[in-house]
């Protein structure tokens, strides 16, 4: 992919962006850190719309459907088209500790009207709780299920995506479903704004403390409480890091990243190695976006939003 460096300098922002990065800021500047009032107070918090994310907003074509997953019954949030022809899996985000599959029904059902996919976010288990390998099993359960079960859904096309952790997730269940079964059913990846090196890219490590929405702290705290006891360099484990994985053999991806990201780096050097493994791959790039950035009403969002589903229905013809 050809870069335009001025994606990349401040006079590329828009002023609407500007605009959602000082607001951000300002509501997240006094914000507790979940690390020291408790995982799950952060999350209730999350789900009741307090905090710098939008009150999630409930879809009256959700339902919840139980499968047989890692560690016993596990939960799927599943939003259906009119007329399904395949499944879209995804993945939520939340730096393995925080989330749901209910706080982005709007979302899903976006992705499933413009793909005409059915939407299925999976309730994995979360750190500091349930950490490493709880989360990666759970995923890989689901997407043997929905390998196994795609046909129920009106068709064969099958899909994989997710934000953030959720990205993560979903390239390693993809690694995953080939090292250990064999198989890469998956015909599509998005991956957004995904964390890929959990030793820490350069970009993730350089951040600092400015508190648009994920610091360098909050990426190591994460860490420390997906893959407790690990240090940087053992947490660059093929297995944990995608990054750093046998890529070959892989569907087609799909890279969306803001340039006010502190995983910047994770999407650029994942799609470099994805593309010279002999994969498809796009990379979207967004000047002044910031982490989580398609969960804040922007004509970024509209744009990014349009872009992915543009992507899966090209991958999946």
């Amino acid at each position: 992919m050809h870069f335009d460096p001025r994606l990349f300098t401040d006079a590329a922002l828009p002023d609407e962006i500007k605009q959602i990065n000082a607001g951000i800021i300002a509501l997240t500047k006094d914000m507790d850190n979940w690390w020291e009032v408790g995982a799950q107070k952060v999350r209730d918090a999350r789900a009741e719309g307090r905090g710098v994310f939008p009150a999630p907003v409930k879809s009256d074509r959700a339902k919840w459907i139980e499968i047989k997953g890692a560690a016993g019954k596990m939960k799927l949030r599943v939003i259906a088209p009119e007329k399904s022809r395949g499944v879209y899996l995804h993945i939520h985000g939340g730096g393995h500790v925080l989330g749901a599959a209910d706080q982005q029904d709007r979302l899903l059902e976006r992705i499933a009207d413009a793909t005409r996919l059915t939407a299925i976010s999976v309730e994995y288990r979360l750190a500091p709780e349930h950490p490493y390998p709880a989360g990666p099993d759970d995923c890989e359960a689901a997407a043997l299920w929905a390998h196994d079960n795609v046909r129920d859904f009106g068709g064969d096309a099958l899909a994989i995506g997710g934000e953030s952790a959720g990205a993560h997730l979903s390239a390693t269940t993809l690694l995953r479903l080939r090292d250990k079964h064999g198989r890469t059913p998956f015909k599509a990846a998005n991956l957004v704004f995904g964390i890929f090196d959990l030793g820490l890219t350069p970009s993730a490590r350089r951040f600092g403390d400015e508190r648009l929405v994920l610091r360098t702290r909050d990426i190591h705290k994460f860490g420390e409480a997906f893959l407790p006891g690990l240090d940087d360099e053992q947490r660059r484990d093929p297995q944990l890091s995608p990054l750093f994985a046998d890529l070959r053999g892989l569907c087609p991806a799909f890279f969306t990243i803001g340039t006010k990201d502190a995983l910047l780096d994770d999407s650029l050097f994942m799609h470099a190695r994805w593309v010279a493994a002999g994969n498809p791959a796009e990379l979207d790039i967004y000047p002044g976006a910031c982490h989580g950035f398609i969960a804040f009403p922007s004509s970024q969002t509209t744009q990014s939003i349009k872009a992915q589903t543009d992507f899966l229905n090209r991958a999946l013809g």
